[in-house]
C-alpha cells in the first residue's frame, strides 16, 4: 500500500479510523474525511504518530447529509488527487427518529447509500487513472432485515423504525455494490462490499430512547473497532483479491448476501432513483 491513495469516508472514529490507521501505517496516502474540523486535527495528529508517511496525510470537512457539500468535496479531492487507488465508503449512521435533511431526504437513506453514490460518481474519473482501483462499500448483515420500498425511500408514508431504516440503506450499500460491478465489468476497477461485524462504534451516535437502551445492553458483546476494520482492511488491500468484484466479505472471507440483496431489477431502479434524487449521472 506504500504511496497508494486512499480515501475513507467517516475517518474521524470508530471503523473509518482504524481503517485509515492501518492503511497510514502501511505507507498510503490517506484522505480522512469527516464533518467536524477539530476531531479532523485531533484525528491526524494521532495518525501522524505512526504513519509511515505523516506528511501524506490530509483531512476533508464534509457532512455528507448535505449534498451540495458532498459535491464540493468530490471536487475538492479530484483537484487534491488525480490518482486514486483505493475508495471506503465507510461513514454511516443509525437515528432513532426520522430526521430529514436539508435536500429533504430521510436522513439514514441520505448518509449510507445516496451520498456514497453521489461521492463515487463523483470520483470515477481519478479511479479511472489508477491502475487498479477498489472502492470498498460497508454494509451490514443488517441488510437482512432490509425491506427497501421504492416508492417510499424517504419513509413519509410508513411508519418510522430506526432499525429498520438501517436495514433498508444496508440492503441499498448492496444493491449499489453489484450493479456498480456490473457496470465496471471488463475495467480494472473493482467493487466489493464488506460487513464489518457488531462493532462498538460511533455509528451510533444519534440513537435516543428505547434505541439508545437497547444499543447499551449489547455493545459489551460488539467488537471493537481495530477489529471491525480488518476486513475493510483486506478488501482494500490483499493481493490476492486482485480483480475480485461483486462480493460481500465478513471477516475477511467472502460470505452469501441475502437472495433479496441480488434481485437486479431492483438494483437498477434503485439506480435510476439515486440518480434522479442526487442528480449525477454515471457515465
Amino acid at each position: 500500500m506504500d504511496r497508494k491513495i486512499c480515501v475513507v469516508t467517516g475517518a474521524t472514529n470508530g471503523v473509518g479510523l482504524e481503517t485509515a490507521r492501518a492503511l497510514a501505517n502501511r505507507g498510503a496516502t490517506v484522505a480522512v474525511l469527516g464533518r467536524n474540523g477539530q476531531k479532523g486535527a485531533e484525528t491526524l495528529a494521532s495518525l501522524r504518530k505512526t504513519a509511515r508517511h505523516p506528511d501524506a496525510l490530509r483531512f476533508f470537512q464534509a457532512d455528507l447529509a448535505d449534498l451540495s457539500q458532498v459535491r464540493r468535496l468530490g471536487s475538492e479531492l479530484g483537484q487534491a488527487y488525480p490518482r486514486i487507488d483505493v475508495l471506503i465508503n465507510n461513514a454511516g449512521l443509525i437515528n432513532a427518529r426520522r430526521r430529514v435533511t436539508v435536500d429533504g431526504f430521510e436522513e439514514t437513506f441520505a448518509v449510507n447509500h445516496l451520498a456514497h453514490f453521489l461521492l463515487t460518481g463523483l470520483l470515477l474519473e481519478p479511479l479511472r487513472a489508477a491502475p487498479a482501483a477498489r472502492i470498498v462499500n460497508l454494509s451490514s448483515n443488517a441488510h437482512l432485515a432490509g425491506r427497501l420500498d421504492l416508492d417510499d425511500l424517504n419513509r413519509e408514508h410508513r411508519r418510522y423504525s430506526t432499525f429498520g431504516a438501517y436495514g433498508d440503506s444496508k440492503l441499498a450499500n448492496l444493491y449499489f455494490t453489484y450493479e456498480l460491478a456490473r457496470r465496471l465489468s471488463g475495467t480494472p476497477i473493482t467493487v466489493n462490499a464488506v460487513h464489518p461485524g457488531a462493532v462498538a462504534s460511533g455509528f451510533s451516535l444519534n440513537n435516543g430512547g428505547v434505541a439508545s437502551f437497547v444499543m447499551g445492553l449489547v455493545r459489551p458483546f460488539f467488537l471493537s473497532s481495530e477489529k471491525g476494520a480488518l476486513t475493510s482492511i483486506h478488501v482494500a488491500s490483499a493481493p490476492e483479491l486482485a480483480g475480485v468484484t461483486g462480493r460481500y466479505f465478513y471477516k475477511s472471507r467472502e460470505k452469501q448476501s441475502s437472495k433479496l440483496s441480488h434481485d437486479t431489477a431492483i438494483a437498477q431502479r434503485l439506480w435510476a432513483l439515486s440518480e434522479t434524487m442526487t442528480g449525477i449521472r454515471y457515465p
